[in-house]
């Protein structure tokens, strides 16, 4: 069953770079989807193979590095209400009344109005003590998305200084940003803003979510085991991060302060794909797709789509198919995607040049039993 664009709201929930639309996994499991088949992303990102599972009623697993990443997907297979949303926000506040930890300096004092902050900080801090309960992974996800945004000139819908919407505002820009302009903090009721946002993006009728979201490396095969728990698995639909993309952490800071990083911007990139080489970028993902395969049933479908971005002299496709080489993969099919400014996709919005993104490709590949023996020939038909 195909649900409405009303029930499509709660895949926005909080802004996260995602490569593809949730209609592109919906229709390929809308149309050869089935009722027992488990669905695996094992790149989940916000979580969007994720929620087209739930609302093809199909079981999901999602696996992803990022923290922030996780905590968003979680909450697109959280059972909850609005009702139980708030109740889990008041909860929580009467459980920290006073938070050991609200961050200082001069960023914290121009992002936030202080009483917001400390209620923040409160929040954050309970859920850190316990966030197993889908009502709060929800309210999480709602706090996530509402930390930093646009201020609007009437109803306030986030919690921060004038902010842009997916990224985080680094502390250096922003806080010039804010003094040269006199943009103030608002003090806002936070909780009058999660009402308005649980109802947005739990209020609509969905069907149950049925899976789990973990955080783990897909380059460990333990990992990726653990996630699974013993489901074969029938169709694994993912867009991993294009080559040259590695700013994941630092543009989500904020929300990886929230769900317990630290109140700095972190660069690091522990944890993610290697982007030293195309070769090794190639491996790296290689590694993944064996992980995978080893976890499938026999008559499972690995679906990519894949671009890339033009600061990068690396063609995405070969680079794509290189990886699947020895993975245990057979490509069956590559469909142009179009290219990034089609959509609100992950290419789109890091364009650093003139120049329009990659084309980006969808990859359809099944298990075989020996090396993937026919991607160069289709690869050149493409070209």
């Amino acid at each position: 069953m195909l649900y409405g664009n009303n029930d499509r709201a709660l895949n926005g929930i909080c802004p996260y770079f995602t490569m593809f639309p949730v209609d592109f996994p919906r229709s390929l499991l809308a149309a050869r989807g089935e009722r027992d088949g488990w669905v695996f992303d094992p790149f989940c990102g916000r979580g969007t193979t994720n929620f087209a599972a739930r609302l093809s009623n199909l079981p999901s697993i999602g696996m992803d590095s990022s923290p922030v990443a996780v905590a968003i997907a979680q909450a697109k297979v959280a059972n909850t209400s609005p009702r139980e949303i708030m109740g889990a926000a008041v909860e929580l506040l009467d459980e920290v009344d006073q938070p050991v930890d609200v961050p200082e300096g001069e960023f914290w004092e121009w992002a936030f109005s202080p009483d917001v902050l400390v209620v923040l900080c409160r929040l954050r801090e309970g859920l850190m003590r316990d966030c197993r309960s889908d009502a709060r992974k929800a309210l999480r996800a709602i706090l996530m998305g509402a930390l930093h945004g646009p201020t609007p000139k009437h109803k306030a819908s986030y919690f921060s200084n004038q902010s842009p919407r997916t990224y985080a505002p680094k502390p250096g820009y922003a806080v010039r940003f804010w003094k040269v302009r006199d943009l103030k903090p608002r003090s806002v009721d936070v909780l009058a803003i999660v009402h308005e946002r649980s109802q947005r993006y739990f209020g609509a009728k969905l069907p149950r979510g049925k899976g789990w979201i973990l955080a783990g490396d897909s380059r460990d095969p333990a990992a990726v085991e653990a996630a699974v728990q013993g489901r074969a698995l029938r169709w694994v639909i993912t867009s991993p991060p294009y080559y040259g993309l590695r700013t994941y952490i630092p543009d989500q800071w904020l929300r990886q302060w929230f769900v317990g990083g630290h109140a700095e911007v972190d660069y690091s990139s522990d944890g993610q794909i290697r982007h030293a080489s195309p070769g090794i970028f190639s491996q790296e993902l290689r590694t993944v797709w064996r992980n995978v395969a080893r976890v499938c049933r026999a008559d499972a479908e690995l679906v990519i789509r894949f671009g890339g971005i033009r600061d990068r002299k690396a063609e995405p496709l070969p680079l794509l198919l290189e990886s699947l080489v020895g993975s245990g993969w057979e490509v069956r099919s590559i469909t142009s995607a179009g290219s990034a400014s089609q959509g609100r996709r992950q290419a789109e919005s890091f364009a650093r040049t003139k120049q329009p993104p990659f084309e980006e490709h969808d990859v359809l590949a099944v298990l075989a039993d020996e090396s993937v023996s026919s991607w160069q020939s289709q690869a050149e038909g493409m070209h």
